[in-house]
């Protein structure tokens, strides 16, 4: 029984019950990933290491790229990528447990208002983490970064640092606010055909 428990789940997470949901994991799961998992590393992997200021010591190039990155952008794309998965996965969890096919989820009132609610939590995630990226990145990345290093205890107040490779960042945060908007784009698609799929089923009736 469990395990025709996991087989639902695993066909409820691949094959949502819209096309456009198809879509959403197929550009989620292939392109998104590894997009991030690969060019990602590429972009940003080695960025701590090669990240200097003047003057160039290791306790201060550590204390001003504490500054400058918070949080790094592949561990926040990461935890992004995760959270706006978890709408979804609780639900085709709750399905698999109900024996819940894809067609039902179009079929009975109940259960597509939960899917809908589920993409509208997706949507609202994706939003917050949209909001967030600005807040802490924003859409450039520029090759002279300021520190403010008063807490070091140092002659200087403002230390000049030099952001490597700052171009190339720019460009994947461009892709990264455009996979964003794309996979909102298609969760209110997918609401769309949704609705659009249950009005052709009670017309049919």
């Amino acid at each position: 029984m469990s395990l025709n428990y996991i087989k639902n789940f695993y066909e409820g997470c691949m094959k949502p019950p819209t096309v456009i949901g198809q879509f959403h994991t197929l550009f989620f799961g292939s392109v998104r990933m590894f997009f991030l998992g690969v060019l990602g590393f590429a972009v940003y992997g080695n960025e701590a290491l090669h990240f200097s200021c003047d003057p160039d010591k290791r306790e201060i190039n550590l204390f001003c790229y504490n500054q400058f990155r918070p949080i790094t952008p592949q561990v926040f794309w990461a935890l992004q990528l995760v959270i706006v998965l978890v709408p979804g996965a609780i639900f085709h969890l709750y399905a698999a447990c109900k024996s819940i096919n894809q067609e039902c989820i179009l079929q009975k009132p109940i259960y597509t208002v939960i899917y809908i609610l589920s993409v509208l939590l997706r949507i609202s995630l994706e939003v917050v983490a949209f909001w967030l990226q600005i807040h802490l990145f924003g859409f450039q990345v520029k090759p002279l970064y300021l520190c403010d290093a008063v807490s070091l205890g140092k002659k200087l107040t403002i230390i000049k640092c030099m952001v490597p490779e700052h171009f190339e960042k720019t460009i994947f945060l461009i892709a990264m606010y455009t996979f964003t908007a794309i996979t909102i784009v298609l969760c209110v698609a997918e609401i769309f055909e949704i609705i659009f799929r249950r009005l052709c089923f009670l017309i049919s009736q």
